[in-house]
């Protein structure tokens, strides 16, 4: 099974790159010399979106119904996996950030494997736009090791369901955080559809709103994921799109920015290793390695980066293929299976009310999208 969902993965991501014609060889690199007059141009000019470039010079046609299956299939089939093999791997070490770290590490190699021998175009920046994504890492970094964490901590499925608040988080970050956004009432309806969710889902049937100590954790690192999440989205939101629209000089494509801020994330990942349990990870190992062996937790954490990079670097590029509904669609899909089937593999007992809440915190957060893509075109066609 473990072998057919990474070979799935892995035509997945190949099937991608060979859409995009011919790629040179070379890692990221920092432009330190001048630039030419028409780079200058180019890098200056007011930023359009790499399919609005290929349009006007007549690049490559939309992908493909079976590029996008394949996309959405191996998004899927990673995400999955990843949270399959992330819990078992937190289960048998307590040295969650490292774990964490790891994952992000496996995806730093796999990007340079595919940069080195020119199977995609290295992303090309220069010092001040690395400095402009170093904050998006370090959100990221948080992002990441604030969910390993949480499904460390307790059940994969309740912490899921608490990850479904993100929108929540980043619409409240949206009003005091300029350019503030106010969104529209159904929106905000919607938000409250989500949080109640969560809440119905902390009720134990007959004993009212009492979140136990094993969902503690889960509730906690989880929010701060969000937070984390919701600064990255809300703050980085310009930064990657003005990139991605210079793509023709700088190769940033979907993969190459997930890419760019997945080895930013390592770095600030790291940071946390070194202050929060380099001190005790040799303990740490040794109680682990006397209970499961090393190379069942190794495989684990392997698999489990592997399945991380691969489904974010597919969910990148498939959303940047598709629109806003069709987005939100898949999104809710994915959070769905991945709520049913880790509470089936690891025996995660859901009662009543955590069924319930779950329905209604994954369809608020669904409605909430379409919601705000409403009022994305109402304005548009207000402002025409």
């Amino acid at each position: 099974m473990m072998r057919s969902a990474l070979l799935l993965a892995a035509v997945a991501s190949a099937s991608a790159l060979h859409l995009g014609g011919s790629h040179s060889v070379g890692i990221p690199t920092t432009k330190l010399q001048a630039f030419s007059k028409e780079q200058l141009l180019t890098r200056t000019s007011l930023p359009l979106k790499g399919k609005d470039l290929q349009a006007i010079r007549g690049g490559e046609a939309a992908a493909s119904p079976l590029k996008l299956l394949l996309l959405v299939t191996g998004w899927y089939a990673g995400n999955y996996y990843y949270n399959i093999y992330n819990k078992k791997a937190t289960n048998a070490i307590h040295a969650h950030w490292t774990v964490a770290f790891t994952q992000l590490v496996v995806g730093v190699v796999w990007s340079f494997c595919m940069w080195i021998p020119g199977i995609r175009k290295a992303p090309v920046l220069s010092n001040d736009e690395i400095k402009s994504l170093a904050p998006i890492g370090l959100f990221a970094a948080c992002a990441h090791g604030g969910s390993v964490l949480a499904m460390g901590a307790g059940k994969v499925s309740f912490a899921q369901i608490v990850k479904a608040a993100e929108p929540v988080f980043v619409a409240l970050l949206c009003l005091f955080i300029k350019p503030v956004e106010i969104k529209s009432p159904l929106a905000y309806a919607m938000l409250m559809v989500i949080v109640g969710g969560v809440g119905l889902a902390c009720i134990k049937p007959g004993e009212g709103l009492k979140i136990s100590a094993e969902d503690m954790g889960p509730l906690a690192w989880a929010s701060f994921a969000n937070l984390a999440a919701g600064l990255k989205n809300k703050l980085g939101k310009d930064i990657t799109h003005d990139l991605k629209a210079k793509a023709d000089t700088n190769n940033m494509s979907a993969a190459n920015a997930y890419a760019v801020v997945n080895m930013l994330s390592a770095a600030w990942t790291l940071i946390a290793v070194l202050t929060q349990e380099a001190a005790t990870l040799p303990d740490e190992w040794k109680k682990a390695t006397a209970k499961t062996p090393a190379k069942t937790i190794a495989t684990n954490v392997a698999l489990s980066g592997i399945f991380f990079y691969l489904y974010n670097e597919l969910a990148f590029m498939f959303l940047s293929e598709v629109g806003p509904v069709t987005s939100s669609v898949m999104n809710t899909a994915k959070r769905v299976i991945v709520i049913i089937g880790t509470a089936i593999v690891f025996g995660e007992k859901m009662n009543s009310n955590t069924k319930l809440g779950a329905a209604i915190a994954v369809s608020g957060v669904f409605l909430y999208s379409l919601a705000e893509e409403w009022d994305k075109q109402a304005k548009k066609k207000a402002s025409q």
